[in-house]
């Protein structure tokens, strides 16, 4: 009864009665979950309109890619001078000035952050777009405006410089894109997190989204917290009692979106499964190489056959490491702190790129914090993580990557536990 009573408060805190982890009902069939902050409703609209890639939805032949959109621009890749110039491809739904799918996120983003119009979100984002990001489920495009506002004033320089756009798929599926970017500005106004500092920051975010009709509907992106915080001179464990105290909207995730969140557009299959290929398959060789890093028996020597060994790695809270050996400790800290992880994937897809091939990959995993290390005495208490990997291949082998995962959402559910021990 104390266990039911204590998952009951932290929805009750959140804004959210979960009614559909009823024995009665399933996630498809479920009611809105009511609360105070916000009601959510669980349907499988989430499943049923971002759908799963298949191999033919990769494209192959390198004539739109992120590069050489970008490759007239000189210093910083912003925005091309002669984007009229981008090859066009189908985009029907989708505003006219628009000529490919990278030309149409890197200049909706442009044009919200740089030229300010932060109300043309409401023409790319539909009114029951769901975005998942590191506090939880952000429903509908009324949320991502008023956040838009609040990073503005706090950052009123603020910039948002493109880093890449992975992207599959096309306008009668959907558009899957990854878009990295280096997020940069001066703290010069108040923050959700306190005020001003007059502190600079520069730390990267890895956007995930579907997008049809001009509207992306569906995202999963990670904003990097603890990298912000950290530059803006507040103490991250102060942080997060703060937000304890005042829970974000959105947090936790019940686990109906939870399970929504990690399952869309996940194919029922790996593609290399569904649809194998002779020879190198690079959608096999990314999940063994994801699939052996958080795997028991990880050393540089196994994880050779997928990595260089100079490979060059950026994650999160602004991790920066250049090398196998080194990769390979990150994921012995954390898995020594969580020994019992299982970790899942959810999505795959790449874009080529000459002898280049561009990758990203969506995870989620839930594990048990029973072991000492980088994130203090065990609580014992059940977590759940996901994250948004890049990697660029080259010669089959992973020579770049990126790893975003959802660490503030992390300390918080540890921090949860703990309250709950102490009381």
């Amino acid at each position: 009864l104390l266990q039911l009573k204590s998952a009951r408060s932290c929805f009750a805190d959140a804004g959210y009665i979960d009614v559909a982890d009823t024995p009665t009902e399933s996630a498809a069939t479920a009611k809105p979950l009511v609360g105070g902050k916000d009601a959510y409703t669980v349907t499988p609209a989430i499943s049923q309109h971002a759908q799963p890639l298949m191999r033919h939805h990769m494209p192959t032949d390198g004539a739109i890619t992120f590069k050489k959109y970008m490759a007239s621009t000189a210093g910083e890749w912003r925005l091309p001078d002669d984007w009229m110039d981008s090859p066009k491809q189908s985009m029907q739904g989708f505003e006219d000035t628009y000529r490919n799918i990278i030309d149409y996120i890197i200049r909706i983003t442009f044009r919200i952050w740089d030229d300010r119009d932060v109300e043309y979100i409401r023409a790319t984002y539909g009114s029951d777009s769901n975005t998942f990001d590191d506090f939880g489920l952000q429903h509908g495009d009324d949320k991502v405006v008023q956040d838009t506002y609040a990073s503005m004033r706090a950052f009123s320089d603020i910039e948002c410089v493109a880093q890449e756009v992975i992207w599959a798929g096309n306008d009668e599926i959907g558009f899957h894109t990854s878009h990295r970017v280096l997020i940069r500005g001066t703290n010069n106004g108040p923050s959700k997190y306190g005020p001003a500092t007059g502190n600079k920051v520069e730390f990267i975010v890895i956007a995930n989204c579907v997008a049809k009709n001009n509207e992306i509907f569906l995202e999963h992106v990670l904003y990097n917290a603890p990298a912000l915080l950290e530059q803006l001179g507040f103490d991250i464990e102060e942080q997060v009692q703060n937000l304890m105290n005042d829970c974000p909207k959105g947090w936790p995730l019940p686990k109906a979106l939870w399970d929504e969140m990690k399952n869309a557009a996940r194919p029922a299959q790996p593609i290399s499964v569904a649809e194998p290929v002779a020879g190198f398959d690079i959608d096999r060789m990314v999940r063994s190489a994801f699939g052996e890093m958080w795997g028991a028996k990880r050393s540089p020597e196994r994880l050779s056959a997928y990595y260089t060994n100079d490979v060059s790695v950026e994650g999160a809270s602004n991790r920066k490491w250049t090398g196998l050996e080194k990769h390979c400790e990150f994921f012995d800290m954390f898995t020594q702190a969580f020994p019992d992880i299982c970790v899942q994937v959810d999505e795959v897809y790449w874009t080529i790129e000459g002898t280049e091939t561009h990758v990203a990959l969506r995870w989620s995993a839930t594990a048990t914090h029973t072991g000492p290390g980088m994130y203090g005495a065990p609580t014992n208490s059940e977590v759940r993580v996901w994250g948004l990997n890049q990697y660029d291949v080259v010669d089959e082998r992973i020579v770049r990557e990126w790893m975003l995962f959802n660490e503030f959402d992390l300390l918080l559910q540890l921090k949860s536990a703990r309250s709950l021990f102490n009381n």
